[in-house]
């Protein structure tokens, strides 16, 4: 359960998360509306990972896996739902301008319920602070990127009704981003070095114990919309996952920290060149956005950073 600590109405701090709370238990209502009326909002959603919480009891609750957590598994939640999403056509004139948004495009609608009250949340990342982890500073683009969000709010707000309520904290680290820089041969045809790097990306991150959670081609997406995107040779967006860590962290008392999960990682090559740039936003923000004080989390979230800069920089990524 989110300690109401993090919570102030007078916002004191910076905007950390958005939540929708609303009595009893909404998941069915909301699955329901999230497949069906979503795209009213202009946000459309893809690989949505439902009930999480089920695979986690799967795995770790029980005992004839290997995993199986003996020492400390408990039925915490009674539902974790991962539903990722993007304004797919405001996106496509935002990002010929800032590549980075991609770092939440698409982000994750979080929707959570603790087994211990009766209460279900729904919410996502503050736009603002979206904007201020993946560095974008320019003033038209912050209000265009944060205006997106109204309608997404007032459409929850409409539908499950409920109190709204707003987390804060004190400040980003100096570095909240991971960037690579990765220069190739470039072929005539562009696809045949996107289709390798592909599959040794995933190859690599699949060998390390990770998930590939999602993936979305913004370019070949705005082809098939037919809506210009010529700036850019390639761009597309992996959502990572690392399941243990996630289990953790959101069956062990912080599944509001969801918000964050899967780990959104842009690529892009812009028109001509021959350099592949990577960016994602570091773990180390789910710390200072979400005020998390547990050693051992923090411990797992600078491991994770640190294995994901190890997989990139093994691949021949140069850090940025």
């Amino acid at each position: 359960m989110i300690g109401f600590g993090l919570f102030s109405t007078n916002l004191l701090g910076a905007q950390g998360v958005r939540f929708t709370i609303v009595d009893g238990d909404v998941s069915q209502k909301y699955a329901k509306m999230i497949s069906t009326s979503l795209e009213d909002t202009g946000f459309v959603l893809s690989d949505p990972h439902e009930r999480i919480n089920d695979a986690y009891a799967k795995r770790y609750g029980n005992p004839e896996d290997p995993d199986y957590d003996k020492d400390e598994w408990n039925v915490n939640l009674d539902n974790l739902g991962f539903y990722t999403i993007a304004h797919d056509e405001k996106l496509n004139k935002l990002l010929k301008v800032a590549p980075e948004l991609g770092g939440f495009s698409p982000f994750n609608h979080l929707i959570y319920k603790n087994k211990s009250e009766n209460k279900t949340y729904v919410g996502h990342l503050d736009p603002n602070t979206m904007l201020d982890i993946v560095g974008v500073k320019d003033s038209n683009v912050r209000e265009e990127f944060v205006s997106l969000f109204d309608p997404l709010d007032k459409w929850i707000t409409d539908e499950l009704g409920g109190e709204v309520k707003t987390t804060t904290f004190d400040s980003l680290s100096a570095k909240p981003m991971m960037t690579y820089e990765f220069e190739f041969d470039r072929p005539e045809d562009i696809t045949e070095f996107t289709a390798t790097f592909q599959e040794e990306f995933e190859a690599a991150f699949e060998e390390n114990k990770y998930i590939i959670a999602g993936f979305k081609d913004f370019k070949e997406g705005y082809e098939d919309l037919e809506m210009e995107f010529e700036e850019y040779d390639a761009y597309w967006v992996y959502s990572l996952c690392h399941f243990t860590f996630s289990y953790n962290m959101f069956n062990k008392g912080r599944p509001d920290t969801g918000v964050f999960a899967p780990c959104s990682m842009y690529m892009y090559i812009k028109e001509g060149t021959n350099k592949l740039v990577i960016g994602m936003p570091k773990l180390s923000n789910w710390i200072a956005v979400g005020s998390v004080k547990d050693r051992a989390k923090i411990e797992w979230t600078k491991k994770i950073d640190s294995e994901i800069m190890s997989i990139m920089k093994s691949l021949g990524a140069r850090e940025i």
